[in-house]
């Protein structure tokens, strides 16, 4: 759930693209017309939540530098934010997660099986958005991407609950599962505003880091976010089995009577949960995690100002202090 106040610094960010990412909210509008009437209903609950925008304006933003093309960009926009809400909607289906955003999942309204389908058709339309590009290079890309997120929710899946995770496996997967979405939108909005073979590369290294950013700050947010900010329970990654950064830290203080231990292992989870966020929250590891949060942010900032000095360019940068400092 979006707060006013991190609406308000997002709106600021985006002004150099806020009217073609509104084209893109209307876009997905639209997609919750059709010809029935239960999916509508599905469509309509799923799109209708306001989020972040981050990964749209992502494709926006870095189309930005050389020849700004509207009818390209715009479609691929669609595409990648119809792609992340497809994500999520398979994401829940596979956790059983009851709640995102606030409100009841799909799952948990339709069932599993509805859920699974509604991602697929989400899938589909961000595909066909992405075709409307005209462009092969970035259709590729789209479907690599595709392969990609579900490989890495494949190494999540199999490795629930597996305590002997090291730091390059937890990189790894959510490079898989978060990065590679953000690398997707910079390096298609690069490619569709004709910028040069180092620029496009200069973005793709962007949102690389800046995704493995943002995953760092949501598994830090998981242990000190405020549940009506996160708009989902604390403690979410532990209660499904996803060992992620602040915990590995934990284990790796406290390695006799280990709360996430005792989780990974079955053990009365409502007692050791509350333990391990209290044990986490009054330490030093969620410094330890924002500093390895500000490290890849500072990663993708560093080759910005060998891009154009235009106003796309300050935006970038000061998207990077936002996805630190955002409390959902």
């Amino acid at each position: 759930m979006l707060s006013e106040a991190g609406y308000l610094v997002l709106n600021k960010i985006y002004e150099p693209i806020q009217g073609d990412l509104a084209k893109v909210g209307e876009d997905m509008k639209a997609l919750c017309n059709v010809d029935i009437p239960w999916l509508t209903e599905m469509l309509t609950y799923t799109l209708s939540g306001v989020g972040k925008m981050i990964r749209p304006a992502l494709v926006l933003l870095s189309g930005n530098f050389y020849k700004y093309n509207r009818n390209s960009l715009w479609p691929m926009a669609t595409a990648v934010e119809l792609m992340h809400n497809a994500t999520l909607v398979h994401d829940d289906a596979i956790d059983k997660s009851s709640v995102r955003r606030g409100k009841s999942t799909i799952n948990n309204v339709w069932g599993g099986e509805k859920a699974v389908l509604l991602g697929d058709f989400l899938f589909a339309r961000a595909g066909e958005f992405a075709t409307d590009t005209g462009n092969l290079e970035v259709v590729r890309l789209f479907t690599q991407t595709l392969s990609t997120i579900s490989s890495g929710e494949l190494i999540q899946t199999f490795n629930a609950y597996n305590l002997n995770q090291s730091k390059e496996d937890y990189i790894e997967r959510i490079a898989c599962k978060t990065a590679s979405l953000f690398c997707l939108a910079t390096k298609t909005g690069a490619i569709l505003g004709q910028a040069p073979r180092r620029s496009v590369q200069i973005l793709n290294d962007y949102g690389y880091n800046l995704g493995i950013a943002f995953q760092i700050m949501d598994d830090i947010l998981d242990f000190i976010g405020a549940e009506e900010e996160l708009g989902k329970p604390m403690g979410s990654d532990l209660s499904q089995g996803t060992l992620t950064l602040p915990a590995m830290l934990l284990m790796e203080r406290y390695s006799d009577g280990n709360p996430v231990i005792k989780i990974f292992r079955n053990e009365d989870k409502n007692k050791n949960i509350p333990l391990a966020i209290d044990m986490i929250r009054n330490s030093s590891i969620v410094e330890e995690c924002f500093m390895e949060a500000a490290d890849y942010c500072a990663r993708a900032r560093c080759k910005l100002n060998e891009l154009p000095d235009i106003e796309a360019r300050q935006s970038l940068a000061e998207l990077t202090d936002y996805i630190i400092k955002r409390k959902n």
